[in-house]
């Protein structure tokens, strides 16, 4: 990990893999899901006009994560929303409630990249690494 905080993406055939890392777990799920909205929308190209809430649950800290990313997965794409920061301000080892920023993909001003159907359990890992968080999670596309 060369930076505090981020994500990149890793091969994976048939679908994408995202990587996020942070010095923390809250910051490692953040970075996961500003990873998956950079695979549907160029980030740089979206403006923090408005915000969302998406909370989720789960028995595990898989189960949160995936859940997590596939209850905002559902917010882009009913309403089309993407965004490009995230919040937790509730983040506890079996519920979050998250503060999305962002605004409605409008295909005139936002570069559009892949359509991602779900987060998969798939080789899934959530773990600590030098000190921080590290997630790898595959998003079937």
């Amino acid at each position: 990990m060369t930076d505090a905080e981020g994500f990149d993406y890793f091969e994976v055939a048939a679908d994408v893999g995202i990587r996020g890392w942070g010095p923390t777990l809250e910051a490692a799920f953040r970075q996961a899901g500003l990873a998956m909205f950079a695979v549907m929308v160029e980030p740089a190209s979206v403006s923090e006009r408005e915000s969302r809430e998406v909370r989720a649950q789960g028995d595990t800290r898989d189960a949160l994560l995936v859940n997590w990313l596939n209850d905002c997965l559902y917010l882009h794409d009913v309403e089309g929303f993407v965004a490009r920061r995230i919040d937790l301000p509730i983040f506890e080892e079996r519920r979050l409630h998250s503060l999305l920023w962002g605004e409605e993909v409008n295909p005139a001003r936002h570069r559009l990249g892949t359509i991602v159907k779900a987060a998969t359990y798939h080789q899934l890992t959530i773990r600590q690494v030098n000190g921080g968080w590290e997630i790898r999670v595959i998003l079937d596309i």
